[in-house]
């Protein structure tokens, strides 16, 4: 049966859909007949009882510079439609969290995926830190003493917003760098909350990889190769997707991951693992599918809508 889909993302106008996630699963959800609906985050508002949003019907085309078409602006009381899609890219702030909070009141009798309330307790660089013995050794902290402390036990070291995305602000601090009292002070300026530190692994020079669960199984990966003098591997900042295969070590993290994942309603989440490191655990809103069904993998646009519509079709 058709579904009544709503898709709470950021400009649609602005996306690359050659690797963007969110078109590819609209590109899905309209070949398996579903109604989309499109609206953006300052768009969405509770009225009284009533979760409203206003936005368009939406017609997607994997064609660049012609992807989209929005017809009917209208305002939909979003108890109405089968499912949520919460696809904003973070800054996960509180405009972010403020949307989750809002979402919570229509769902699960509207479908939200990834489940609202998980999203907001599990934010990427957060939740990770319950798995420590899986992750290189890692402080969150706002204080200088603490880095510096953090330095003189691992040398090679990388500094990050603990609310980042897409490798913005993310910095390697080398042994001797007199970088570092000045980058500190940067990040106590720049942010309110603590910030990440990390030991900086080699094995990055090989690629970080980005690992897709789907219900808590694994579904599809990539390799992201850093550019040439460039210690971040996001594709958003010139990392190049190379197809790659699981390791022993890949599958003993998901193991122990999945269940967690399946426990708290997160249908599409993303993992990456630097060598034997596990790194961040995305869930807010991961990327990688498009790259992984060009190198021959799984559609992972398709597994997630199985997944959406066994739901719907419990619930019915």
């Amino acid at each position: 049966m058709p579904l009544k889909i709503a898709c709470q993302m950021d400009p649609i106008d602005r996306i690359d859909i050659k690797g963007d996630s969110t078109f590819a699963l609209l590109l899905e959800a309209q070949r398996r007949g579903h109604e989309l609906f499109y609206y953006t985050p300052p768009h969405l508002a509770l009225d009284g009882s009533r979760l409203i949003a206003r936005g368009h019907t939406l017609s997607v085309e994997d064609r660049e510079g012609d992807h989209y078409k929005l017809t009917d602006a209208r305002k939909v009381d979003l108890a109405d439609w089968d499912v949520v899609l919460l696809r904003q890219d973070p800054p996960f702030d509180m405009a972010y969290i403020t949307t989750t909070h809002l979402l919570e009141r229509i769902h699960p009798r509207t479908l939200v995926v990834n489940d609202p309330a998980s999203v907001r307790n599990a934010p990427e660089k957060v939740w990770v830190l319950e798995f420590q013995d899986l992750m290189p050794p890692t402080m969150v902290t706002r204080n200088i003493e603490d880095v510096r402390e953090f330095q003189a036990r691992y040398k090679d070291i990388i500094v990050k917003p603990l609310y980042g995305n897409g490798g913005a602000s993310v910095f390697r601090i080398q042994p001797g760098d007199s970088n570092l009292n000045s980058l500190v002070e940067l990040f106590q300026t720049v942010f309110r909350e603590p910030f990440m530190v990390q030991q900086y692994r080699p094995e990055v020079r090989g690629g970080d990889k980005r690992i897709i669960l789907v219900d808590g199984e694994v579904a599809g990966a990539i390799n992201r190769v850093p550019a040439e003098g460039e210690t971040r591997s996001n594709m958003h900042v010139g990392g190049t997707p190379k197809p790659t295969e699981l390791t022993d070590r890949d599958r003993e993290i998901c193991a122990r991951l999945g269940p967690h994942l399946r426990d708290r309603g997160l249908i599409f989440v993303g993992i990456d693992v630097i060598g034997p490191y596990l790194t961040e655990i995305n869930v807010t809103s991961p990327t990688g599918i498009r790259q992984v069904k060009a190198f021959g993998g799984n559609d992972i646009a398709a597994m997630i809508w199985d997944s959406i519509e066994g739901r719907c079709a419990a619930k019915r």
